[in-house]
Formats: structure tokens, sequence, C-alpha cells
């Protein structure tokens, strides 16, 4: 069950609930509980039973495949606001978890369970529309890292990684092999695309960093 915090907290980034019938309001404090998440603890691996789906307050969860070789590749991440399209699936389609589901920021969640969850579903059009939603999100991401798989160059791939994560850190603290993994490549590789990219002086390699040192050129490598 949730207090009114907890509760105040949720609407902050679902404010989608603001304006829900009051039934659904009560019913969803009755039900729903919080939970803390750290990070690097799976939320579900493949092959999982889902006993309940998960509403971020804070945080972030990558979404992702590993391949009989080992490799992996992000599907997709959801953050505060936001839940997971392929739980909600396995809820409604009584199925278990299709991927690998890894916090990589401490999280904090609203949890609903699983059979609560699909009577909402069932009973509210509010749920529904959500899980439209979720799902013509992920399908447009999902559908993105299929055409950059299969017709994008990988060091144009690499390219646009860095310089996203740029934005966000200077320097980029990420291994060549979470590079690899993010992409779905090997780390050897992603190890050959920046040591090409460093020889050209636009990047310098450290220990587990990475810093850019000309992003206008490097970004030639999206465009080009």
């Amino acid at each position: 069950m949730l207090n009114q915090n907890q509760l105040s907290q949720l609407l902050h980034v679902m404010p989608r609930l603001r304006n829900a019938d009051a039934r659904i309001v009560r019913e969803f404090q009755q039900h729903a509980f919080l939970a803390h998440i750290p990070a690097g603890k799976d939320v579900f691996a493949l092959g999982d039973h889902v006993d309940a789906i998960a509403l971020l307050i804070s945080g972030s969860v990558r979404v992702y495949k590993i391949g009989n070789t080992g490799r992996e590749i992000t599907l997709y991440r959801f953050s505060a606001g936001e839940s997971c399209i392929l739980t909600a699936s396995a809820i409604l389609n009584h199925e278990l978890f299709s991927a690998n589901a890894t916090v990589e920021t401490d999280a904090e969640a609203v949890m609903i369970p699983s059979d609560i969850f699909q009577d909402w579903v069932d009973r509210f059009s509010l749920w529904r529309k959500f899980v439209f939603e979720l799902l013509s999100q992920r399908l447009s991401s999902v559908i993105e890292i299929v055409d950059e798989v299969a017709f994008g160059r990988l060091d144009q791939r690499v390219a646009t990684f860095l310089l996203e994560r740029h934005q966000q850190h200077t320097p980029i603290h990420v291994t060549h092999q979470e590079i690899a993994d993010e992409l779905g490549s090997s780390r050897e590789v992603i190890s050959r695309i920046l040591g090409n990219f460093a020889s050209q002086m636009l990047i310098q390699i450290g220990r587990g960093t990475i810093e850019i040192l000309d992003p206008d050129t490097l970004s030639n490598y999206i465009l080009n």
C-alpha cells in the first residue's frame, strides 16, 4: 500500500493519474507498493515469471537481449514516469519475460502486482491507453535499433554513442565492452574503431574513460 507521500511522488512523474477517476486512484494506492532497487540488480532475466510491473519514480533500467555468442544489444531504456512494455506484454499474454532488464542507476519504483495490473487493463481505459502508449514508444525505438544494426555503419553508431554520452558527462566513463554490449558488437571491433578515432586525435582513451577532443570532426562520421 502507498502512503500519501509516495502517491504524490508518483503523481509528479505520471501526471495522467492526477485527473484519473477517484476509484482508480483509491485502488492504486491500496494495491501498489514502493520498491527501492539498487544499480546493477536484475529486475527480470530471460525466462523469468513476471509477478509485478514497475512504474519508475527515479533511476533508469536497461532492457537488452543476449545472443548465443554472449553478445548483447540494448533494446531500450525506461526512466522516471515510464515502464517496460515487455513486462506488460508478459503479464497480459501470460508469458515469461523475453529479455533481460537491469537497473543502471539506483531506482525507486511503484510496483503493481500482475493480477491487479491485468484487472485494471480489463476495467479501466486509462490503463489500456497507458499500455498502447508504451507499445508505440518502444516499437519506434526498436525499429530504430533494427535500422541501425541492419543498415548503419558501426563507426557511425559508435560516433553517435560517444557524442550523446559527451553531452551528459565529460569525460565519458565507459568501457569498450560496455559500448559493445550497447551496440550489439564485440569488444575487439569496438576497440579497433576507438583506436582509429584516437589515431586521428578525435578522442583520447583512458582507463575506463573516453574524452572527446574534436566533436565537430567526429560528427562527420554520422553525416557521411
